[in-house]
């Protein structure tokens, strides 16, 4: 080879080297160059077949009645070291301490940290990663632990099959505060910008978990955001968490994406996947749909109208029952005073006839 063709060739090599930047390099976004849709150019696992999130059809979920009630270990267990929050620029972070673990698996689990999704339009405008039946939560909660039975830390187990486990909670609004998630929304302030760090007093987690923690759908899936390793055992409450929209707004629009330093200021919103194909995938169910069906508010209050309307037809039935007997008793009444004035009127009579004188027998 010549020197021209050398050189040619060290420069095609030097150009593949400078425009092809290692994964680990690459700072991915939810939307732009390297948005959602282009995620799995440069992280591979991205495109596979068994990711997350993903949409549960209840219709199409197989119970496993040996699915048993999830055991959050050592939640309430706090103690007086610190939390650590931080905005890694996708989403607000907790570090969780080593001592919470979770129960109800095949392994023990570590607790490692958790996080939030969410929208922008607020209320009914979705923000939550997994779906229902089709439908959005306005955010959603991550509590993601690492198998410490198999293996010894995070980085390896998140790499390897059934390596994590992650608790996702489904979040919605409604009128009243949520005063365990004040906990983590009323120190955002201090964490507005990306690589922001800061320590918060320890709290209850378990305070941030619906109260039933036997119902859920339960699927093989990966992280929601790159490397999207397929590694992750899924747990999806069935019941949703409150909170108000005042909170669902401040965790909308306090956080930025960009680094105090950087010259343009760009919201963290909209942070959560689409949901992803289900594929040979089967998503399991801890509950029947008999008892798991979920009824709807409009469901309870035609209920509960028609429990009253029950309540108080009987209630006139029964008035109509008691006056009808009141009005029949009179004419009873007046009956039996007939015929006992009859009965002593005969009696009187048979005492008024002369009796017989008596015979003498032969």
């Amino acid at each position: 080879m010549d020197s021209l063709g050398l050189f040619i060739l060290l420069m095609l090599l030097c150009f593949q080297w400078t425009t092809a930047p290692a994964a680990e390099e690459v700072t991915w976004t939810y939307t732009g160059l390297v948005g959602q849709s282009e995620w799995s150019e440069y992280f591979p696992e991205c495109g596979g077949t068994s990711q997350s999130p993903v949409d549960v059809v209840t219709t199409q979920t197989k119970y496993d009645p040996s699915l048993m009630p999830l055991t959050p270990l050592g939640y309430s267990q706090h103690g007086n070291q610190p939390f650590t929050l931080y905005n890694n620029g996708h989403t607000v972070v907790i570090e969780l301490p080593d001592w919470m673990g979770l129960g109800g698996l095949p392994w023990l689990f570590t607790a490692v940290q958790m996080h939030l999704h969410w929208g922008s339009g607020g209320p009914s405008y979705g923000g939550s990663e997994h779906t229902i039946n089709g439908m959005s939560a306005d955010a959603e909660l991550h509590v993601v632990h690492y198998n410490s039975e198999l293996y010894p830390n995070m980085s390896t187990a998140m790499t390897q099959s059934e390596g994590l486990a992650v608790l996702g909670i489904l979040i919605v609004t409604g009128e009243e505060t949520n005063l365990a998630f004040n906990n983590i929304l009323n120190y955002l302030s201090r964490v507005r910008h990306a690589n922001q760090k800061v320590s918060i007093p320890a709290f209850d987690i378990e305070s941030l978990l619906p109260k039933d923690l036997g119902r859920y759908y339960r699927y093989n899936g990966s992280l929601t955001t790159p490397p999207c390793y397929q590694s992750v055992i899924w747990s999806l409450f069935n019941e949703r968490v409150q909170i108000s929209k005042a909170q669902l707004l401040k965790m909308e629009t306090i956080l930025y994406s960009s680094k105090a330093e950087d010259p343009d200021r760009m919201l963290l919103q909209d942070n959560y996947r689409a949901t992803q194909p289900l594929n040979h995938r089967v998503a399991f169910a801890s509950f029947s749909a008999e008892s798991g069906k979920e009824l709807t508010p409009g469901e309870v209050t035609a209920i509960v109208i028609g429990v009253m309307c029950g309540c108080v037809g009987l209630a006139v039935i029964v008035r109509f029952i008691v006056k009808t007997i009141r009005m029949k008793e009179p004419e009873n009444t007046k009956e039996k005073k007939q015929d006992m004035a009859l009965n002593s009127t005969s009696g009187a009579e048979k005492k008024e006839e002369p009796t017989p004188s008596p015979q003498t027998e032969p």
